[in-house]
């Protein structure tokens, strides 16, 4: 049997909050592996608060090309929590972190997880939006795992009474998604440029928690809590 190619974005803000989340991690790893046997798993990371970080330290400064290089900060970033994690899996995973589409198509051949950061500069995406295209390319689902949830109404981080949104379709997600201002290291569930993809591509979309009971759930078509985007 052929396995089915998955797309996770796995939010920098699960790998690293303030520390390496080892537990959280380790879950991760779990499901995955058992999941294996009917999927190729590739895995693009995020920055998180180490990228945000990094941006905000040239937020005052005055250097020419200061959001490209913003940008670029958050890369380098997404990529070096793409190699910690190649080593976590160890021999299953790829060696190294793959810069193009191509490379991953190759290591696909090999290994049944496939680890990645943002694949190159693009103006006004994060590694969500790479993770879209890669969605696309391999013509396959988009799951992208946040610290919440799913998509609610207003953050609920910072409102109690932040109403859960189960369904959406593409096109109201991306008008929530144009409500916010891009800027390098956004913390928004989805950015503007993938929400532009998923709806340009209808790519099957869902947002889940960190709670990894849901994302095993859905790999195997049990009832799971999270939003889809559809």
């Amino acid at each position: 049997m052929k396995k089915k190619i998955v797309v996770i974005s796995l939010g920098g803000s699960l790998i690293i909050p303030n520390k390496i989340d080892v537990i959280f991690l380790e879950k991760f790893r779990k499901i995955l592996i058992q999941n294996k046997r009917k999927y190729k798993f590739i895995v693009v990371c995020g920055g998180g608060k180490t990228a945000r970080d990094y941006i905000k330290g040239l937020e005052n400064q005055s250097i020419r090309q200061k959001n490209f290089l913003q940008g670029f900060l958050g890369i380098c970033t997404t990529r070096l929590n793409a190699r910690f994690l190649t080593y976590f899996f160890g021999k299953e995973a790829n060696q190294g972190t793959p810069k193009n589409m191509k490379q991953i198509k190759n290591l696909l051949r090999y290994h049944n997880f496939i680890f990645c950061g943002a694949l190159r500069y693009a103006k006004n995406e994060t590694s969500d939006g790479t993770s879209a295209k890669l969605a696309h390319y391999f013509n396959t689902i988009f799951i992208n795992l946040t610290n919440i949830p799913g998509l609610y109404d207003k953050n609920p981080k910072k409102f109690r009474n932040a109403k859960f949104i189960p369904e959406i379709s593409y096109k109201d997600f991306l008008k929530k998604a144009k409500e916010i201002k891009f800027k390098p290291g956004q913390h928004f569930v989805l950015d503007q440029k993938a929400a532009r993809i998923i709806k340009k591509y209808n790519i099957p979309t869902h947002i889940l928690g960190p709670d990894l009971k849901n994302l095993n759930n859905l790999l195997n078509h049990k009832h799971y809590i999270g939003t889809r985007i559809f």
